[in-house]
């Protein structure tokens, strides 16, 4: 007759649930970890962000500086200037594709197990949160395209670069024209440089400055960007 358990002794360690994997401590360690690396390296990219502004910056900086500087500098150098920055705002959206791929698993890995941990229920972790990192850590991919990249970037910093080089540009021709401006026509011919023509100048200056709107615009219609403002549903935060 098999021996009847003491009425005193602790009842039968069960299993953790299958669904827990907080219960686990070499799991919530593993992903610690993971967590603590994926934001070592979106910081590494968003450094790298932070150095293709102030390229944009140095160098508009600089152009101005000789534009102003010397009467006899054309003011086609803010041309250049236009294709630096239209040059280091393509580069920095290619690096914020980067950032904002490796940023959405850290964005996941804070919804799913950080919110859990802290709300002390292992209830929340569902959903195929798992099975889309281990995807994405198999075959990394981006979570937006080249277009919204750009007009995040512009939205954020370049938009206001390029509002600078285009003011510069209109106070160059009025200060070092060589006839008094006072009308559309005079504007216009002012514009002339040379051997390249005014509607050339104009064509580039206009069309700048409808693509930088243009793109802010249709971009900010179309995406919530990277932080939602607080809205109606939700309380400030009170610290």
């Amino acid at each position: 007759m098999p021996d009847e358990p003491h009425p005193n002794a602790p009842p039968p360690a069960t299993a953790a649930p299958a669904s827990s994997g907080l219960a686990n401590a070499g799991y919530v360690n593993a992903l610690s970890h993971f967590y603590r690396g994926e934001m070592g390296r979106i910081m590494v990219w968003r450094t790298r962000l932070d150095t293709t502004t102030n390229w944009a910056v140095t160098g508009t900086t600089a152009i101005i500086t000789i534009a102003f500087s010397n009467v006899g500098v054309p003011h086609l150098i803010f041309f250049f200037n236009l294709a630096i920055v239209w040059m280091m705002l393509w580069i920095e959206a290619r690096r914020y594709r980067f950032y904002d791929a490796f940023r959405a698993r850290i964005r996941m890995l804070e919804a799913h197990f950080l919110v859990p941990m802290i709300m002390e229920n292992h209830g929340m972790l569902q959903g195929e949160w798992k099975k889309l990192v281990c995807e994405d850590l198999i075959l990394p991919s981006f979570k937006i395209t080249m277009l919204e990249a750009v007009g995040r970037r512009l939205k954020r910093n370049y938009v206001f670069i390029f509002l600078l080089i285009i003011i510069a540009w209109v106070m160059k021709l009025f200060l070092h024209a060589s006839e008094p401006i006072e009308s559309f026509g005079a504007f216009y011919r002012a514009m002339r440089v040379g051997h390249i023509p005014s509607w050339f100048v104009a064509v580039i200056f206009f069309g700048t400055l409808v693509a930088v709107i243009g793109i802010a615009i249709y971009v900010g219609k179309r995406t919530s960007g990277e932080i939602s403002e607080f809205g109606n549903h939700r309380t400030l935060w009170r610290i």
